[in-house]
């Protein structure tokens, strides 16, 4: 492969990609823990009527039940034939319970399958005898059975296990629900109360961070006192902070304006004074670099562009490289796919990789060959256009990294052997922040400094 061909974007996603891991937000969190509470409250309510009405309830339905049977038994003991056949067959029409007789060969299930039907068996049988049977089925026939003898006869009376189970009413059930969906709206409700202004001064925030400073004031007149002393600080600071970039602004323009009027004067008197062509070209080669120094701290204080407007990224880069292709010590590959458009600000994206082009002609030389190799690549992912500018130099130490994006920092001499005001590589971070773009720098795999850009696609 040819040394000046395009390598593959292999340190683009590390640089672009990488997120901290989101966690769930502060509403979901509160509401959460919210809803938490509410259902150990109704689980602590459930227990609460189980033990208070549930089981009282059961077992009374079972002394209830057992009076029943000693009615039944009295009456069928003193009764005639005829009698007997009618009282059975009032008990089975209008109490809808049944009294057959016990056979000894009869399959029967005990009742006594948990702590209350152990409970509701207990009761009956201190009011029956301990001799008393109590059956969930016989013979495969589901119901509460309850053998009982009458002058040494055995028989069952059989009746429906509700009158004796817990109730079996759904109002109390319908009530719990539309209690429980009350509960979890009006939790919503105070979990988007309580967040509401935390979520106003992350927005307000973000907006002072990329400098609107008039979209960052809140509201200072909301009820909750804390919220309001925190608003009125934030906006008290908002102010300062305008008033100080507004300072900054005019200060540099300020400079701009003094400082080029005698420079102006110095070349002048240079080329006019100075009799030594050596020493007249050193001479205006350092105003040259005074006029460009105070263009570097203009833009790094230039406001925000006023609209962004789709793009060509092939004809802003093409025409960066076509300003560079007459440096000898200087070699750029592209490799960007055909009519790829972002959304920026056209005389600020050419500013940022004319930038990025200069800073890799100064301090990214090969070692071997003291030329500078650039590659130029670029490719889409979702929403997204991922923008390499990579040269082939020594690169820089990781630690060093961070600093490099920061005003009136430079790297160490082995790697730069160029004046200047320390003010590129801050100049391109800020203006891609303006742009709703974003910056990184790595060093590539292969060797050298990889520049990362992130643009919105349009």
């Amino acid at each position: 492969m040819d040394d000046t061909s395009p390598m593959p974007l292999e340190t683009a996603p590390a640089a672009l990609e990488i997120r901290p891991r989101r966690g769930v937000n502060l509403f979901w969190r509160t509401f959460f823990f919210l809803a938490l509470l509410l259902l150990g409250s109704i689980v602590a309510w459930l227990q609460t009527f189980r033990a208070l009405e549930s089981e009282p309830r059961a077992i009374q339905s079972a002394q209830q039940l057992a009076s029943l049977v000693n009615l039944s038994r009295a009456a069928l003991r003193y009764s005639d034939a005829i009698a007997r056949v009618s009282l059975i067959k009032t008990l089975a029409d209008e109490e809808q319970v049944r009294i057959t007789p016990r056979e000894p060969m009869d399959k029967v299930d005990v009742f006594e399958r948990d702590k209350l039907s152990e409970r509701i068996a207990e009761k009956l049988k201190a009011k029956l005898g301990s001799d008393t049977v109590v059956a969930s089925s016989v013979n495969g026939q589901k119901g509460l059975w309850i053998g009982f003898a009458i002058d040494g006869d055995s028989y069952w009376l059989i009746t429906d296990p509700s009158k004796v189970g817990p109730s079996r009413n759904s109002t109390w059930v319908i009530w719990l629900m539309t209690a429980g969906a009350l509960s979890l709206a009006g939790a919503a409700f105070i979990a988007r109360l309580i967040n509401r202004p935390l979520k106003d001064l992350s927005f307000a925030a973000s907006r002072m961070r990329d400098g609107d400073f008039d979209a960052s004031r809140l509201d200072e007149k909301v009820a909750t006192s804390e919220i309001r002393e925190v608003n009125i600080g934030f906006n008290r600071m908002a102010q300062q902070l305008s008033k100080i970039e507004q300072d900054r602004v005019i200060m540099l323009a300020g400079i701009s304006h003094d400082l080029r009027t005698p420079l102006a004067r110095l070349r002048l008197e240079t080329e006019m004074s100075v009799s030594d062509p050596d020493a007249r070209e050193h001479m205006a080669a350092d105003i040259t670099q005074l006029d460009a120094i105070i263009d570097k701290f203009l833009d790094y204080a230039r406001p925000e562009p006023q609209q962004l407007a789709p793009v060509s990224l092939n004809t802003v880069v093409d025409a960066a490289v076509y300003a560079v292709a007459d440096y000898e010590d200087m070699r750029v590959t592209v490799n960007i796919p055909d009519n790829t458009v972002v959304l920026a600000d056209e005389v600020e994206l050419s500013r940022v990789i004319s930038n990025l082009l200069e800073n890799a002609r100064r301090y990214g030389k090969s070692p071997e060959t003291g030329i500078t190799l650039v590659e130029i690549t670029a490719r889409t992912r979702d929403q997204w256009v991922l923008i390499k500018v990579r040269d082939h130099g020594q690169g820089v130490p990781p630690e060093t990294l961070p600093k490099l994006t920061g005003p009136f920092f430079r790297g160490d001499a082995a790697r730069t052997a160029a004046s200047g005001a320390g003010l590129g590589l801050a100049i391109v971070e800020k203006t891609l922040q303006r742009m709703g773009g974003v910056f990184s720098l790595a060093n590539a795999s292969s060797g050298g400094l990889a520049a990362h850009i992130r643009l919105r696609r349009s």
